[in-house]
């Protein structure tokens, strides 16, 4: 099992990235503002315009860190990758199996199984902790919904007709979504999923939070020897890691939603930090987006038990665990890809 490390976030603007013996050097107008061994990183994500030297790219490649550039409102730039990891007889059966649409079509239903399983559990896990500040038939509705979903999903053969089913389940999910956001109600609300831009404080978060994991998930399945790029529900796209949506489908609503709830009802966040212009979109000051990283490395350090190996690790080490369960189902060491379920 991989060891968690960490992941330096540079959201200082005009910062430059350098190499100097084993240290990642942040420097700013000249001025060294921080260093930081290279060894103890696993990855790197610069916001905004950040420089970054040939020599450290060079060893980010070399050792696995993975190097990712993003805009400072979190849509991905860039991505810097060295030489493929994994047996190439690994990935030609990736993409072996993306060209079939049975094949294809049996990952996405178990990958989306585990999407629609987990959905359903946040919201009974918030019936179970906060009974008596919710609607709690409304929600046990939902969940029945979202079961009825789990239970029409085996027998969904093509891709489109997966993608059916989950529409419904999500379009149920998120119809009570708001519900679960029990504090600063005025500033934090939920009616609908938007994006490119976001338009309220919530679907900023959520847009930002689904970008740190999308990072987290590219990064664990390059570790595991297979290609982000090529994927089986999300059809191949120039510059969209496709795999790496497919299998953050599983944790978007354990992991990121329940995380995004989290900084609301704990108000670690507030809707001062958010800024709507003119046209309708909404931003995060840097100082939210500070606290959201900090909160977030903190949520990847909390232990889990992982449903079906019994193995206790970190959060932060889930989507290594299933990018390996799919690479040894992808070698035939499983008969079946088994996605994360949990309780």
């Amino acid at each position: 099992m991989r060891i968690l490390g960490n992941t330096l976030y540079v959201t200082t603007p005009d910062a430059y990235l350098s190499l100097d013996g084993e240290n990642v050097v942040i420097q700013k107008s000249g001025n060294e503002l921080r260093r930081i061994p290279l060894h103890n990183l696993d990855g790197v994500v610069a916001f905004g315009y950040t420089g970054a030297s040939p020599a450290l790219m060079g060893a980010c490649a070399e050792r696995g860190v993975a190097l990712t550039f993003l805009t400072m409102h979190g849509r991905f730039l860039a991505r810097v990758c060295g030489t493929e990891q994994g047996n190439v007889l690994l990935r030609k059966e990736q993409y072996r199996v993306s060209d079939s649409e049975e094949k294809s079509s049996s990952l996405a239903r178990s990958m989306i199984t585990g999407k629609l399983f987990n959905s359903r559990w946040v919201i009974e896990r918030a019936v179970r902790d906060h009974a008596l500040r919710l609607d709690t038939e409304k929600l046990k509705r939902a969940s029945d919904q979202i079961a009825a979903s789990l239970r029409r999903l085996p027998s969904a053969q093509t891709l489109d007709e997966i993608r059916g089913v989950e529409g419904e389940a999500a379009t149920c999910y998120f119809s009570v979504l708001d519900d679960l956001i029990l504090q600063q109600k005025d500033q934090f609300f939920f009616r609908s999923r938007n994006r490119r831009p976001p338009t309220d404080n919530v679907n900023a978060l959520v847009s930002f939070v689904y970008t740190l994991l999308a990072h987290d998930t590219a990064a664990a399945l390059e570790t595991a020897g297979l290609d982000p790029y090529v994927g089986f529900l999300h059809r191949d796209r120039p510059g969209r890691i496709s795999l790496a949506l497919d299998l953050m489908e599983e944790f978007r609503p354990v992991l990121a939603d329940r995380f995004v709830l989290t900084l609301i009802n704990t108000r670690q966040v507030s809707g001062d930090g958010f800024i709507q212009k003119e046209d309708g979109a909404v931003l995060m000051d840097d100082a939210t987006r500070k606290k959201i990283l900090v909160a977030w490395q903190g949520k990847k350090q909390e232990s889990i038990t992982h449903p079906m190996l019994g193995e206790k690790m970190e959060w932060g080490l889930v989507p290594y665990s299933q990018a390996l369960l799919l690479a040894r189902y992808l070698r035939g060491d499983l008969d079946a890809y088994p996605p994360f379920l949990w309780k």
